[in-house]
């Protein structure tokens, strides 16, 4: 086998970037102003108690400015939302700007364009090597019926109708 013993941190993401996911953005009203980041390693974790987990990377500048909060919102992107997670995937910018949201309860920020969203309070947060497992417990939610998701497969956005198909 042919990169079978090829662990490095490039053959990783190559291998890795073989799983699709979804795209999200996790959002907080922090001291400064709202905070958020593009994430794409989210996924739920318990339905008993209601929870999910993301892994912000430790080089986050965004990261430590929602953990001080205690609470933030996952925001799930909709297929035409590629400059958004762009956009909130740069540093040293206002990745507001000209974004529409609303309050939650906990006062994060929830993105008017997204497909689901979902509101936590910080859980637990665990060492997960370059980057943080963090917890968070799902204290509110909703979701739209009609919007397909954006998805991110082997380095790219796609979308259901681009999403390559087996052919069985």
């Amino acid at each position: 086998m042919s990169g079978y013993t090829d662990i490095s941190p490039e053959r990783m993401r190559e291998v890795m970037g073989s799983f699709c996911s979804g795209i999200t953005i996790i959002t907080a009203d922090a001291a400064e102003g709202p905070a958020g980041f593009t994430c794409q390693s989210f996924t739920s974790l318990s339905l008993e108690p209601p929870l999910v987990a993301f892994n912000p990377a430790r080089t986050s500048s965004s990261w430590p400015k929602i953990r001080q909060v205690g609470s933030f919102c996952v925001n799930i992107l909709g297929a035409d939302q590629q400059q958004l997670a762009r956009t909130f995937a740069k540093s040293g910018i206002d990745k507001f700007a000209g974004v529409e949201h609303r309050p939650s309860e906990f006062g994060n920020p929830i993105l008017d364009a997204a497909l689901a969203w979902i509101d936590c309070t910080l859980y637990a947060e665990y060492d997960g090597g370059d980057h943080t497992i963090v917890v968070g417990k799902v204290e509110g939610m909703h979701a739209l019926e009609d919007v397909d998701p954006l998805l991110f497969f082997r380095g790219a956005y796609a979308s259901l109708e681009k999403a390559p198909t087996s052919g069985s």
